[in-house]
Parts: C-alpha cells; structure tokens; sequence
C-alpha cells in the first residue's frame, strides 16, 4: 500500500472536486466537508469494507425509505434538524426520533428507516455504510438523480 503526506487536510467541498479518495488513507475535516457538500449524495470514501457519503437534504424533502438487508448504516447530523423514522416494515415506523446538530442515528441492517428534513435550512450530514452501498465515486447533485440511478 502506497501512503503519502497531504499538507491540506482541510479539505471542503471545492477543494474535494468529483473524486472518491478511497480506499487510500485520507483525512478530513468531517463537519467541514459536510456543511460545504450541497449535492444530493457524494461518495467521499469507498473502501471494501466501509463508505462514507455526504449528503444535503433540502427543506421539507427526505432521504427516502429504505431498506438494506445486509448493511449497516450510521448518520451524523452536522446542521439543520429533522426526524429520523425506522421499523421493521414499511408500513410500521414505529421508532421516531427528532434529530439535530450532533445527533448520530444507527441503522441496523433489515431496518427500514427516512430521514426527514423539518428545518428551515438543508439539512447536512455524513452517512457510514458497511459494507459500502453506492459505487465507487457516486455522485447524485440531487434526488432525482439519485432515484434515476438507484441500484
């Protein structure tokens, strides 16, 4: 494995461009990256076991209702408030929790959950899957593009 030493570690989103900087090491100021990052989703770290993606939801939109049956999934809120919805079907999000700055929301495989933006501003947050969920290199600039390209 090749390492090498990056002076900027300050990284936002007009220094990130278009790229994944997985799987090699990479360091970042996370809140930073989150709060500049005004796409849909964006890939920001794939590796084979874990990813990390940075999304912006915009005022009264959600993530959407999921399932993944055999990955996990953490969200951490940098800015803007919402609600997270989980549970054991579709039909029965009985787990619901206001979210905001800071707040962390696991997701355990099999569960369907949304998160919801109830704010006056986008809300942002960093998303963790694992095993990774998206390709290599992502990039949704919105939600539709995201719901044209679902896997």
């Amino acid at each position: 494995m090749q390492y090498f030493n990056n002076r900027n570690r300050n990284y936002g989103h007009s220094q990130l461009g278009q790229t994944d900087f997985g799987p090699r090491p990479f360091v970042t100021n996370m809140n930073e990256a989150a709060r500049r990052n005004d796409f849909f989703r964006r890939a920001l770290w794939t590796g084979e076991h874990l990813q990390l993606t940075l999304m912006s939801i915009d005022v009264n939109d959600i993530v959407g209702l999921e399932v993944h049956e055999e990955v996990d999934q953490f969200f951490y809120i940098v800015e803007g408030q919402g609600m997270t919805l989980m549970g054991d079907t579709r039909d029965c999000l009985n787990f619901r929790q206001n979210i905001s700055c800071g707040s962390g929301i696991f997701v355990p495989a099999g569960i369907w959950h949304n998160v919801v933006n109830t704010g006056r501003i986008p809300l942002k947050l960093f998303t963790i899957y694992a095993p990774p969920e998206h390709p290599h290199g992502t990039i949704h600039r919105t939600k539709a593009d995201a719901e044209r390209h679902s896997y």
